[in-house]
């Protein structure tokens, strides 16, 4: 059965680890000990973008280039096809080809799929369905990268290794796997003229939960609560892995003691497809900005962001160029954590060697 990467939570947790523990030996310019250091020699992967991308598309072409493979970027609509989704469906609208040609086909030519899908905006019964994503997963015969539709994997683990790096588990001698466990980790909504997908949202509550660290949701409402499944997510999590996860609407009790501060900007789902009614709401929750003020109720605690930012809009430029905030570093880590992902996926191992447990090389 074909091994896809399309949410970290599809993978336990040693496999995670793993993939972080190479993606720190790729950063410090190692192959693992491994006799090739090029594991996509030969082999290729196509890029699909529904969507722009910068960050993404950057470290994917290098991480692909870097590791001794090719990187095709695809843009239906543009530069391929427009692509239907649904079975049944009478294509005589603009969709010239089907999923499940699209999907089966690149397989036949490339060894890996990267998808970029965000969600329509229209109705988030569907949009929570994934079905770019799944539909790719389905059909193709290779495995598939969630490059961001929903979920943020990817973003997920360079926030992860961002963190190890902060908090000294890539230190020789740490312990990288445990070094987050009980860290207070805030992950706060913040404004933004418009409403934007829960995607990193939903990824950073489960990669902070599955670290096993102390996790507060703080956002302005009970409406912007993310959605149960990526909740039910955060509390299995806390289940296996210690820790805790706690929902707060009150700024100052929610930073206070914080040894990480992650901030996103998403739309209230009661609101999905509706964003002019939502809009006074969020008009009014403008402080949630994070700024000096709020951070000096934390433990001298680290900052990130997703990027793009804008700034003193999110976070202040004080914030953002203090020595708190490890946004860069973690942006660059995508391109290391990629090329983990890939890595792991060209061996076909989920991450670990099947004899020797060491992680992918």
């Amino acid at each position: 059965m074909t091994r896809h990467f399309l949410n970290t939570q599809d993978w336990t947790r040693a496999e995670l680890d793993a993939v972080l523990a190479q993606a720190a030996r790729f950063k410090r310019g190692l192959a693992g000990g491994a006799s090739n250091g090029r594991p996509l020699e030969g082999k290729s992967i196509a890029l699909v973008f529904f969507n722009p991308s910068l960050r993404t598309r950057t470290s994917f072409e290098i991480g692909a280039f870097q590791l001794g493979g090719h990187a095709v970027v695809l843009q239906p609509g543009k530069d391929a096809w427009p692509i239907e989704f649904d079975l049944g469906t009478v294509m005589d609208g603009e969709a010239e080809e089907h999923i499940a040609e699209v999907a089966r086909v690149l397989s036949r030519y490339v060894d890996m799929i990267g998808v970029r899908a965000f969600p329509k905006f229209v109705d988030w019964s569907l949009d929570r369905q994934d079905r770019v994503l799944q539909g790719f997963a389905k059909y193709a015969t290779v495995p598939v990268i969630n490059m961001e539709t929903i979920t943020h994997p990817c973003q997920e683990l360079a926030h992860a290794m961002a963190l190890q790096e902060r908090f000294g588990g890539t230190d020789p001698g740490s312990s990288p796997e445990q070094v987050l466990r009980g860290k207070k980790y805030v992950l706060t909504w913040t404004y933004h003229p418009k409403a934007l997908n829960t995607a990193v949202a939903n990824s950073a509550l489960t990669i902070a939960t599955r670290m096993g660290m102390d996790v507060t949701l703080l956002c302005p409402t009970p409406e912007y609560v993310l959605d149960e499944r990526y909740m039910d997510w955060a509390r299995a999590n806390v289940a296996e892995q210690g820790g805790s996860l706690t929902v707060s609407h009150d700024i100052e009790s929610a930073y206070s003691g914080a040894d990480v501060v992650y901030a996103k900007s998403w739309g209230a789902l009661p609101y999905f497809g509706d964003w002019e009614r939502e809009k006074p709401i969020r008009e009014r929750y403008r402080h949630f900005i994070v700024d000096e003020a709020k951070m000096a109720l934390t433990r001298n605690a680290a900052f990130s962001h997703c990027l793009p930012l804008r700034r003193n809009v999110k976070a202040t430029d004080a914030v953002m160029d203090s020595p708190a905030c490890i946004a860069i570093g973690e942006a660059e880590n995508r391109l290391h954590v990629q090329k983990a992902v890939m890595a792991a996926l060209a061996r076909g191992d989920g991450g670990q060697d099947a004899t020797s447990g060491i992680g992918v090389s």
